[in-house]
C-alpha cells in the first residue's frame, strides 16, 4: 500500500474530503502572515506552532518543498446556525484529534499542518524549547498557507453550505 493510501486510508470515515496538491503549486502569501503578526488570534508569540516559532514564510516555503506532494483533508460539521460557536468549538476539537492522529502515526517523516494553534501541551512551552517537538502540528494558515486557494488547487470544497464549518489540514509525502 503507498504512503497517500495509508493516509486515506487512516482518515476515511472521518474526514469530509481530501485531495492531492502538488507543493510547487501552493499559494505562500505575506498576508496572512501579517494577520499572525497582528496577534488576531492571540497566539503570536506564545506558541511553538504559530509565528514566530514556526518560521519565515521563506524558511517554511523551503521546508515544505522538500515533499512534492500534499495530501489535503477536511472535516465538515453540521451547526445549529451561523453563530452556534460552541457547535464551533467542538467541530474543531475534533478536527485537531484528527490532525494530532496523523501526526502521531506519520509526522515523524511525514510533517503535518493543522487548523489553528498547536495544543499538544495544555500550557505551551513558548519561548523556550518545545517540550514534544515530534508531536507538535504547526498551523497551516501560520505557515502563509491560503487555505482557499489550497482548497481550490486540491480540489476539495472550503464552503460546504449554510450553518456548517469546514477544517483544514494538510501531510507532506514524497512517492
Amino acid at each position: 500500500m503507498s504512503l497517500k493510501e495509508q493516509f486515506i486510508e487512516a482518515i476515511r470515515g472521518r474526514a469530509w474530503e481530501w485531495g492531492e496538491i502538488a507543493t510547487g503549486d501552493l499559494n505562500f502569501s505575506s498576508e496572512l502572515r501579517k494577520a499572525c503578526e497582528a496577534n488576531t488570534c492571540g497566539n503570536y508569540g506564545k506558541n511553538w506552532g504559530c509565528p514566530p516559532g514556526i518560521g519565515t514564510i521563506e524558511e517554511l516555503k523551503a521546508k515544505i518543498g522538500l515533499f512534492p506532494k500534499a495530501l489535503v483533508f477536511t472535516t465538515k460539521y453540521d451547526l445549529e446556525d451561523s453563530f452556534d460557536f460552541d457547535g464551533m468549538k467542538v467541530a474543531g476539537e475534533n478536527h485537531r484529534l484528527l490532525t494530532t492522529e496523523m501526526q502521531e502515526r506519520f509526522g515523524a517523516s511525514n510533517p503535518v499542518y493543522g487548523a489553528g494553534c498547536c495544543t499538544v501541551c495544555e500550557r505551551c512551552a513558548y519561548p523556550d524549547a518545545c517540550r514534544f517537538p515530534q508531536k507538535r502540528v504547526q498551523a497551516v494558515e501560520a505557515a502563509g498557507i491560503n487555505v482557499t486557494d489550497l482548497s481550490r488547487a486540491a480540489g476539495v470544497k472550503y464552503n460546504n453550505g449554510e450553518a456548517t464549518v469546514t477544517y483544514f489540514s494538510m501531510i507532506l509525502f514524497d512517492e
